[in-house]
């Protein structure tokens, strides 16, 4: 009796281990760009657990589902010799019933308390599940991290073996192609679209992105005579709307939804014209953005570092000139962004962007 006890007793903490762990590979990885960059703001030691540990995500989820595997069998083996001590099958003398028993019950224990429950609950607390967790989360990491770092190894050994067999091109090496296997009369512009294409699911937002340094925004302070002097002298479609500074962006204002209010007077509270900003990370690949921004039926978005802070903007025709080239209209200036020293050496400004600068110098995006 009393070794029955010592079994349920490890049994229930094993159940608890397998609900934590299953729990923190959903909490975990559920995290989105907005709420790592809230965690990062936030001093308390557990969120700086939280942002440490995904630093290595490969080797996190590899430790998560290592020692859950070994639980989940530790659970099976004590469910059976519990379940035979319980119900002394010996005298039954029924194997069938042995069976059936032992397969529903260690199968309903392991849904319920080892996927069910924990998933559920840490989908929707993700955050409030990753804190709790983390200590727990951090010890199996440090046990498992050399059986994982050797299991993520070998399996990208296999995802590039199969890789090779499915894609047997690089990016370089369709460049290359393109400027092979294109006609003369194929023009310099046509070729770019086609490599434009190409690198097009390879690209981040913070490579495309106008700079903070040469965004204008709007204070939402200043009065309607003023905003449409401003907007009259920018030539901008779409401005930020920021209190105090560029890093509190309260929204965005559009030029036409201002045209039907021009003749109003000048204490006219402009305010209401304010649409909901839209907030971007400068890692997110602009593939995505361009989907988030059909689905969204917008053309703007404010993009932000790992910490909250405003780092630019970028807009629908960012993306669009990735692939066609530049787009100019009548209020666009031509700039020299570079100038060419000799066949070695360039000069480029120091906010120039290391894309631009690729494609001034007939390069490789590789950043």
């Amino acid at each position: 009796m009393q070794g029955t006890t010592v079994l349920i007793i490890i049994l229930l903490s094993l159940l608890f281990f397998s609900f934590v762990l299953s729990g923190s590979e959903v909490a975990f990885f559920s995290l989105t760009y907005k709420d790592i960059n809230l965690l990062k703001t936030k001093q308390q030691g557990a969120y700086k657990r939280i942002i440490d540990l995904l630093e290595q995500p490969k080797i996190l989820l590899g430790c998560l589902l290592i020692a859950n595997s070994f639980i989940n069998i530790a659970i099976i083996v004590i469910s059976n010799i519990l379940i035979g001590d319980i119900f002394n099958f010996e005298k039954i003398n029924a194997v069938w019933l042995e069976f059936v028993i032992k397969v529903v019950s260690v199968t309903f224990l392991l849904l319920l308390f080892g996927e069910v429950m924990p998933k559920v609950l840490a989908t929707q607390n993700n955050i409030r599940f990753a804190k709790e967790a983390g200590p727990l989360v951090e010890i199996v990491f440090y046990i498992c991290k050399r059986t994982s770092i050797w299991l993520v190894k070998y399996s990208d050994i296999i995802e590039k073996k199969l890789s090779k067999k499915g894609n047997a091109y690089s990016l370089e090496e369709l460049d290359h192609a393109i400027d092979l296997t294109s006609g003369t009369d194929a023009s310099v512009k046509e070729k770019n679209i086609l490599k434009g294409i190409i690198k097009f699911g390879n690209i981040t937002v913070k490579q495309i992105m106008k700079t903070r340094v040469d965004v204008h925004g709007i204070d939402k302070k200043i009065t309607f005579p003023a905003l449409l002097k401003l907007l009259g002298d920018l030539h901008y479609s779409r401005l930020p709307v920021y209190e105090e500074d560029l890093d509190k962006v309260v929204g965005m204002i559009h030029t036409k939804d201002l045209i039907p209010h021009l003749e109003q007077p000048d204490n006219f509270d402009w305010h209401t014209l304010i649409r909901s900003p839209f907030f971007v990370h400068e890692q997110k690949m602009i593939e995505d953005l361009l989907k988030e921004f059909q689905t969204k039926h917008t053309h703007f978005a404010v993009v932000v570092d790992e910490f909250g802070g405003t780092s630019g903007i970028v807009t629908l025709e960012d993306i669009l000139e990735e692939v066609i080239g530049d787009i100019k209209d009548e209020f666009d200036e031509e700039e020299v962004d570079f100038k060419k020293i000799d066949e070695n050496n360039y000069l480029f400004e120091g906010r120039t962007m290391i894309n631009d600068v690729c494609k001034a110098m007939n390069l490789v995006v590789d950043t």
